[in-house]
């Protein structure tokens, strides 16, 4: 499961990215209103700091097919051919995305909250669908399972689209979902550095550290014995 940081903050970014093994970043409008800077400068710093395989995904914000895909053209312009254009499955949105398709641009299906908008944007020429997770659960459906579903489906007819579950609370969703083998997810840093973090770890290191020191002194290493 490729493992993708929402944020656009690139501090943040690059502080999660220091301690996890990251494939890319995604971003939705919301996430570079909260930068308070010019959207595409955010997104060229990010795409600057991340290495070259790393996956970038960006959104359109038009509303039209016509203008989604001009939009899209633009924003890869600056940002490199391997930009992942995400675009809200909405009845435009998948006409936007077979436009999008027949021209080679990559795309990430997003704003999706049942099965079959998933299976339909994967149909459309999606690389990635995003189901919003949390968001689900918050409305009394069952976000995991949707994610599932859509996975299955997606195998099923032999499409190439992955999964890339989006809009987590919590490690137990993303553990569900790597469990079953879900393409990728986009997880919030907090959520991604509670994947390792086990206080049973932190006392066994504990021991571990205090019994070297009883037997060689105290802070001594490997480096300094």
């Amino acid at each position: 499961m490729l493992i993708l940081i929402d944020d656009g903050n690139l501090e943040g970014i690059k502080e999660v990215y220091s301690k996890m093994p990251c494939d890319g970043v995604t971003t939705n409008p919301s996430i570079l209103k909260r930068q308070n800077k010019n959207p595409i400068e955010v997104l060229k710093s990010i795409r600057e700091y991340l290495p070259p395989q790393a996956q970038l995904h960006a959104q359109v914000i038009s509303l039209k097919a016509e203008d989604m895909v001009r939009e899209a053209q633009h924003m890869r312009s600056i940002l490199g051919d391997d930009l992942y254009i995400k675009v809200p499955v909405t009845s435009e949105g998948i006409r936007a995305m077979k436009l999008l398709n027949d021209l080679n641009i990559n795309i990430t299906g997003t704003a999706i909250y049942t099965a079959m908008q998933g299976f339909i944007a994967g149909k459309a020429g999606a690389k990635y669908v995003a189901p919003y997770i949390n968001r689900l659960d918050n409305m009394g459906a069952d976000g995991v399972q949707v994610a599932k579903d859509i996975h299955d489906m997606l195998k099923t007819s032999n499409l190439e689209t992955e999964v890339v579950a989006a809009s987590f609370k919590n490690s137990q969703q993303v553990y569900n979902l790597c469990k079953y083998g879900i393409g990728a997810a986009t997880v919030a840093g907090d959520v991604l550095m509670g994947l390792i973090k086990h206080d049973a770890t932190t006392n066994a290191v504990d021991v571990f550290t205090n019994d070297f020191y009883s037997l060689v002194g105290e802070n001594k290493t490997m480096l300094d014995v």
